[in-house]
């Protein structure tokens, strides 16, 4: 099957708009991204999915592929399933690489992509990282996930899960990555199904395939992404590259 990444991208970011235009070491942050894509060995197509026309034009003059979606993409999933019914039809394999992650690291993306490849069982993919600072723990803008001893999703939250209510020692708690590989079929399904009561309760996607049955298999990083949130994250980035 042909494996595609779509970086999502948009300019109005609540905490931080424009940051995809924002300039990290002189680059643009969503060219750091594409340049890390780039460097992949698995994935055979690469593009930007934008709203905006400032990003557009910018990607294009970098010399990368990119997709105008309609404002009615609400979320980067409906930005990846209208490029895959409108454009990349002959792709099996969706990896969603978010527009704010310049320290992604490659070896990951093609590591969920031979999941989705080799594993006939495997229909969404994602990532996690141990969590090391207890601050993150309770950090409700660090997402964190549970699964199962095969590697499965049980539960997605911003609070702190498991909740160690006996203070045990040597509870391992991981930070849920913000990274997505999709079949094509369950994709285009997943995108347009309804959110779910869980999905708009915890303000989490991929709650919405927990609700309906379906296994989120999880790939362990050996390495964390730093993303770029707020104007400061830009100082915190340079200093990581």
């Amino acid at each position: 099957m042909k494996t595609a990444v779509i970086i999502p991208s948009r300019y109005a970011s609540t905490r931080f708009p424009g940051k995809p235009l924002a300039l990290i070491k002189g680059k643009p942050l969503i060219r750091h991204v594409a340049e890390r894509v780039g460097k992949c060995k698995n994935i055979d197509y690469i593009a930007v999915a934008t709203d905006d026309k400032r990003i557009y034009d910018t990607v294009k003059s970098l010399g990368y592929n990119v997709f105008m979606t309609p404002k009615s993409c609400k979320s980067g999933t409906d930005r990846l399933a209208f490029a895959a019914k409108k454009y990349l039809k002959s792709y099996g394999i969706f990896i969603n690489v978010q527009g704010d992650e310049p320290l992604i690291e490659p070896s990951l993306i093609d590591s969920i992509a031979d999941e989705l490849k080799n594993n006939k069982k495997s229909e969404y993919v994602t990532a996690a990282f141990p969590i090391k600072k207890e601050e993150d723990i309770k950090n409700p803008n660090i997402v964190k996930v549970i699964f199962d001893k095969d590697g499965y999703a049980l539960y997605f939250s911003r609070a702190a899960v498991p909740y160690n209510r006996d203070n045990a020692k040597n509870i391992k708690y991981f930070k849920h990555m913000g990274i997505y590989g999709y079949k094509r079929d369950f994709l285009i399904n997943f995108a347009g199904s309804k959110p779910s009561m869980l999905e708009k309760t915890e303000s989490l996607e991929q709650l919405r395939a927990l609700e309906n049955g379906k296994k989120i298999k999880i790939i362990i990083s050996c390495r964390d992404s730093i993303g770029v949130d707020t104007p400061e994250d830009v100082l915190k980035a340079e200093r990581f590259l």
